[in-house]
């Protein structure tokens, strides 16, 4: 068992001599997965700036389903110096802050909204707004794919899921810009922008819930005052929390990884002529995609108690990081990790969207619409090439390409 509990004699892991990386100012993932690897090779732990992080996939695959691991409390917040104040409440009272009962309690009532059969109600609203999206572009045959498709992407989608009217969807992509700051490690200049956004959203919602509650429609806000276990139901604040989480973790996450995924294939174009020819591959190429271009290199956890991590000693209160980026590249779960392959059929499962208790509630929809575009892309957008620089945002936080200047033929 690589996590065990600790052994008084064991080297701590800040005075092991363990690789340093720092990855913050790098804006070519190669070249910070090629950091990542040279640590490795050394160590299955290195020394980042914001702390120990995780570099083997059976370490980062232990510590997420590991219950001394926890979720931060305020997740980037206190590492930048807020551990209180309005911002803070709001923060940690997310799903994604939580642990333990509560956590679970809400996991559970909230669950069936977010199976395959449900989200899958949503398939034809993804191709008519992907195919919209690209609409606009395949007369020129050029485009930015961040700025003119992946961008305008996912709010339309989740709209239609909470069943907000069309015309409410540029608000809601407002509020979502807005609601990312507060998951950056410069927050504190945003914090009247951030609350401005949220009070705003929580009044929005107040006044569709009060709606169904007179009548329930077919939609994740009707589904979600449905939704009861043994009696318990969510209050109308834990309702508000998760529609706010819902814009938070599926919003940025997905108009990035598109973006990231197109990016990759437009190094690869034998890949995306073979995605284009056999359109049943592109389940597997987001699988791929995911693995081999993450645009979440790794996920924060505190020690509850001082534990044992491949033979060093990590005190309890550390913040790690769980670099679910190099678990990706492990060559001892996936053959020539490097190699974009989106046939691949022998690599464990990427750890991308996480694991445990915490493995992410909305991947079913990401994986719904990062299907569906590639599917809708590949054919549409055939020969794509870049035409210009695509640097990342940074690595440290929430990243994928900052823009993505693409041509391709024309008329499809």
């Amino acid at each position: 068992m690589t996590i065990t509990i600790d052994a008084p004699r064991l080297p701590n892991v800040f005075d092991a001599g363990l690789p340093a990386i720092d990855y913050d100012a790098v804006t070519n993932p190669d070249e910070a997965l090629a950091m990542l690897m040279r640590a490795r090779r050394q160590a299955p732990i290195a020394i980042g700036p914001h702390g120990p992080e995780f570099l083997s996939y059976e370490i980062v695959h232990d510590a997420s389903r590991d219950r001394r691991f926890r979720v931060p409390q305020g997740m980037f917040l206190a590492s930048q110096g807020i551990t209180s104040g309005p911002l803070w409440d709001r923060v940690v009272a997310t799903i994604i802050n939580m642990d333990g009962d509560e956590h679970h309690r809400l996991r559970r009532l909230v669950c069936k909204a977010f199976t395959p059969r449900a989200t899958s109600r949503l398939r034809t609203t993804v191709t008519d707004v992907i195919n919209g999206l690209v609409d606009r572009c395949t007369s020129g045959g050029r485009c930015d794919v961040v700025s003119d498709i992946a961008r305008h992407y996912p709010i339309p989608i989740i709209c239609a899921l909470l069943g907000v009217p069309d015309g409410d969807w540029e608000q809601f992509a407002t509020w979502t810009d807005e609601f990312f700051k507060a998951f950056s490690w410069n927050v504190a200049e945003s914090v009247p922008s951030i609350l401005a956004a949220w009070d705003e959203l929580d009044s929005y919602v107040d006044d569709m819930v009060a709606e169904r509650r007179h009548r329930l429609t077919d939609d994740l806000v009707s589904d979600l005052i449905r939704a009861e276990v043994e009696g318990d139901r969510l209050t109308l604040a834990e309702l508000r929390m998760l529609v706010a989480g819902l814009l938070m973790a599926g919003t940025d996450t997905t108009r990035n990884q598109l973006a990231a995924s197109v990016s990759v294939l437009c190094d690869h174009p034998d890949q995306w002529a073979l995605l284009a020819r056999q359109p049943e591959l592109a389940a597997n190429a987001v699988e791929e995609t995911m693995r081999h271009s993450p645009i979440v290199f790794g996920t924060l956890r505190t020690t509850v108690t001082d534990v044992e991590v491949a033979g060093y000693a990590i005190p309890a209160d550390t913040l790690v990081i769980l670099n679910s980026a190099a678990a990706n590249r492990d060559s001892s779960v996936c053959e020539h990790p490097d190699r974009l392959d989106i046939t691949r059929a022998a690599a464990l499962p990427m750890q991308t969207f996480g694991g445990g208790v915490h493995y992410c509630l909305g991947a079913n929809l990401a994986r719904l619409e990062l299907t569906e575009a590639l599917t809708v892309m590949a054919r549409r957008m055939p020969n794509i090439r870049r035409t210009g620089p695509a640097p990342w945002k940074p690595l440290s936080g929430l990243s994928g390409p900052a823009t993505l200047p693409v041509e391709f033929d024309p008329g499809y």
